[in-house]
């Protein structure tokens, strides 16, 4: 099939690099424009960018797709379908309407579950047993189309976003294939009206870690935000981020450090901190971290030293 390709960020990639595995013909990839980036702050292609400039395809990168002709380009492409996975633009109807067979998105969760920006974070954050990818028939509304095919996986106990972003990905890849091999036999299946969430786009203020409420919400949300924008505190002054975690038994006051193994009380239970990271270093596993930085026993976490028991 002629296709044109929508995405920007690394979830994007593989989906890229099976469609021309599978022998489709790629009219052009569209993705967000180069943003600054790194310490000289110089324009940096986005990874599908990058990866579509080693694959030789023609790349566009509007800003936006409600001009004239902006729409005109891409219709002119002649494609049989826009395959879309974590593009970051509002497609117009112009555009959902260009391709002879619409506009398919990939979606990384179990709709009507999980519509929106955020839908890998807020699946861990919630605390869900499962998600899964949909292949989406696109219409005007936000993440509102009907399905073509869908799986799903379970959720790992320990697991954080960024892991579960990398078995969604190849998931996704795979089952964009399928649909497209199958096109004409598929059944676009409405999405129920029961079970509609909102995955909103995180916001920066969610980051901070509050010890305080029970160990299951907070491991989730270490997890959830990991490794992106990162779930932090402060001890000593230092801003730490943590980026994995797990529950364990303790108790005491929220915030109180109870080992020398970074377990952590919260306002029920406790957290042991499994890898963290502060500023202008990389992440670290906990063990090799407290060798720099000793955070002892009856320390409290979120801005004060230690202090006794």
């Amino acid at each position: 099939m002629r296709v044109i390709f929508m995405g920007t960020p690394d979830f994007s990639v593989p989906v890229l690099e099976a469609l021309v595995a599978a022998g489709h013909d790629i009219a052009a990839v569209y993705c967000q424009p180069p943003r600054p980036a790194g310490r000289g702050k110089k324009d940096r292609p986005t990874p599908v960018h990058a990866r579509a400039l080693d694959l030789g395809l023609p790349v566009r990168h509007p800003k936006s797709l409600k001009g004239a002709a902006e729409q005109q380009e891409f219709s002119a492409f002649g494609a049989d379908v826009a395959v879309v996975v974590a593009y970051g633009l509002i497609l117009p109807q112009a555009i959902l309407d260009a391709p002879a067979k619409g506009c398919l998105n990939i979606h990384a969760s179990l709709l009507p579950r999980w519509r929106g920006a955020a839908p890998i974070h807020r699946a861990i954050m919630a605390g869900d047993s499962e998600t899964g990818i949909c292949i989406m028939q696109m219409d005007a509304g936000l993440d509102t189309g009907p399905v073509l095919l869908r799986e799903s996986l379970a959720i790992g106990p320990e697991e954080t976003t960024a892991e579960l972003h990398d078995r969604l990905a190849p998931l996704g890849a795979r089952l964009i294939t399928q649909a497209l091999a199958q096109l004409p036999d598929l059944k676009a299946e409405p999405q129920p009206e029961d079970g509609v969430t909102y995955a909103h786009k995180i916001d920066k203020t969610e980051a901070r870690v509050d010890f305080t409420k029970p160990a299951e919400e907070v491991d989730r949300r270490i997890r959830g935000l990991s490794p992106f924008p990162g779930a932090w505190l402060e001890y000593e002054g230092q801003r730490l981020k943590l980026l994995a975690s797990r529950r364990v038994n303790g108790n005491g006051p929220p915030g109180r450090v109870l080992d020398d193994a970074l377990t952590v009380a919260c306002g029920t239970g406790a957290v042991q901190i499994l890898t963290l990271q502060r500023a202008g270093k990389g992440p670290q596993a906990a063990e090799v971290f407290l060798r720099g930085v000793p955070i002892p026993s009856g320390a409290c976490l979120g801005g004060r030293g230690p202090e006794k028991a």
